[in-house]
Order: C-alpha cells, then sequence, then structure tokens
C-alpha cells in the first residue's frame, strides 16, 4: 500500500504540469530542447537541416472530449504506414515531438495526440488507446505502427489489440496498470517491442516486463542507465525533480533511445525483404 501510494504521488507530480504544457512549452525557456522541437509554423526544419510539414488537427473522442493532434509529414516518406504515437500520464503531445520528428526524418509519416479522457483519479487507458484508434481513422490510416511512452505505452498496446491494421507495438518504459497490459499482450497476434529502462518508483519498478513475459512475440531491450525521464523528449524540470535518482548516472541516453525507437518502428513497416537485414528488431 505504501508503495502504491508513493507510485501514485510520483505520477501525479510528474504529470500535473503537463494540463498547462502547451502553454508552458511556448512560453518558457524550461529546457532548451522544447523550443527546437516545437514547431513554429505548419512547416518546420529539421536539426539535420531536412525539412518536415506539420499539421494540426482535432477529432472527437467517443466521450465528446476533443482529441488534439499533430501529424509530422515526412518531406520524403518512404512509407505510407502511419505511427500513433502517445504521451505519458497527464504529459502532452509536446513532450514525444523529437521522437516524432526523428520518424519523420526517417520518412515515416507520425502522428502525436493529447489525451483528452485522463484525470488524475483516472488514467483511463483503455479509453486512451481506442482514441489512438480514432485518430488513425480521422488520417484514414491503412496500416498503423502504436508506440508510446509510460501510460502511453500502456495506450498504445490496447490500441495494436484492438486495431486489425496494427503491424506492431513500440512501448517505451511501458507502466501497467491493474495488469491490463499483461491481458492486452496475452492477446496480441502482432510483434511487441519495448525499450526499458532501470527500476524506479515512476515506471513502477519496471513493472512493463510483466507486460512482455505475456506474450512470446515480444522482443526486449533494456537501457541502463536510463531513467525514466529519459524516454521522452523534450522533458521538463518536474519530470527530472520527481523521477531523477540520487546517484549521477552521467550523460542521458535520450538519443540513443530515440535512434533505438526509430529502428524498432522502421523494422515493423519494412518490407519482409528488408525486415531480414532490420538488425537488432529483425526477430520481433
Amino acid at each position: 500500500m505504501k508503495f502504491t501510494a508513493i507510485l501514485c504521488v510520483c505520477l501525479v507530480l510528474a504529470g500535473c504540469i503537463g494540463l498547462v504544457a502547451r502553454e508552458d512549452a511556448r512560453t518558457s525557456p524550461l529546457d532548451k530542447d522544447v523550443a527546437e522541437a516545437l514547431p513554429a509554423a505548419s512547416l518546420s526544419s529539421g536539426g539535420d537541416g531536412s525539412d518536415r510539414h506539420v499539421d494540426t488537427g482535432v477529432v472527437d473522442s467517443a466521450t465528446g472530449c476533443a482529441l488534439h493532434y499533430r501529424l509530422y509529414r515526412p518531406a520524403t516518406a518512404r512509407t505510407e504506414d502511419l505511427v500513433v504515437l502517445g504521451h505519458g500520464f497527464l504529459r502532452s503531445q509536446e513532450r514525444m515531438a523529437d521522437l516524432a520528428q526523428a520518424l519523420a526524418d526517417a520518412g515515416i509519416p507520425t502522428v502525436t495526440l493529447d489525451f483528452c479522457n485522463t484525470r488524475f483519479w483516472d488514467g483511463r487507458h483503455f479509453r486512451n488507446g481506442l482514441d489512438m484508434i480514432r485518430v488513425a481513422d480521422a488520417l484514414d490510416a491503412k496500416q498503423v505502427v502504436y508506440a508510446g511512452f509510460s501510460a502511453g505505452g500502456l495506450a498504445a498496446l490496447v490500441a495494436g489489440r484492438n486495431d486489425p491494421r496494427t503491424l506492431g507495438v513500440v512501448a517505451l518504459d511501458l507502466v501497467d496498470a491493474g495488469r491490463l497490459g499483461e491481458g492486452m499482450a496475452a492477446g496480441l497476434d502482432r510483434p511487441l517491442i519495448g525499450l526499458v529502462g532501470d527500476p524506479s518508483p515512476c515506471n513502477a519498478e519496471n513493472n512493463g516486463l510483466a507486460v512482455f513475459s505475456a506474450t512470446d512475440r515480444a522482443a526486449v531491450e533494456r537501457v541502463t542507465g536510463a531513467e525514466h525521464c529519459d524516454f521522452e523528449s523534450p522533458t521538463d524540470w518536474l519530470c527530472r525533480l520527481v523521477c531523477k535518482r540520487d546517484a549521477s548516472v552521467g550523460a542521458s541516453p535520450r538519443r540513443d533511445i530515440i535512434a533505438a525507437a526509430t529502428d524498432a518502428v522502421a523494422s515493423l513497416i519494412a518490407p519482409r525483404s528488408e525486415a531480414k537485414q532490420a538488425g537488432r528488431w529483425a526477430g520481433g
């Protein structure tokens, strides 16, 4: 009970700023990556000089609330498959901008969204998963990779389990709730790829590992030394304050995580002939 209470406090504290993050990220220089990641207009430039279009839109959830989304369109697409990318508990889509941009730079269309049904007292992870499907529907996706960070990884797993268009699921330091993830994974007939950090209260001491163990379609890569906040980018001071460990582990592996996540998604969308040469995830 004590651990559960501490975990809830950590998640709420780490996530509460997400309710105002849309304004914060535009006006406060809390993290230099924020200004670099947010598009200034409908066309933004990648750090490597590549251009990508960022379109904004909104679709209603089945509950009636508005799902605001951003679609990152590659300048040169390598696929028509779509990645739907979910943020962590009470966070916002701004926190997944760097990964979305990296995927677009790799030629993969990617959409992020703000979950509108989550409350402090109720994550509504199953509903969030259905909302990810709803955004994919609105964009007329033919095949989809669902991905997400923390509770967003759980929502991505729900979406992947319930959408027949799913090519696979990529989960970043997934946190399960009420064993929902275990049940979804057990019924998943598509590949599940997980990137996992060091155990901490903010990732429920790696309770996501039980999710990956629930299916023989899972491939897991541990990112030694990674803290929970390393899996969102840009992160902010509050997540670092709540989730950072006492011991120094050196530089953040955030860029390595983005590269690994991009490779994981690419392995799921690659044609079968290419998948055999897709490196670490070829067996997924």
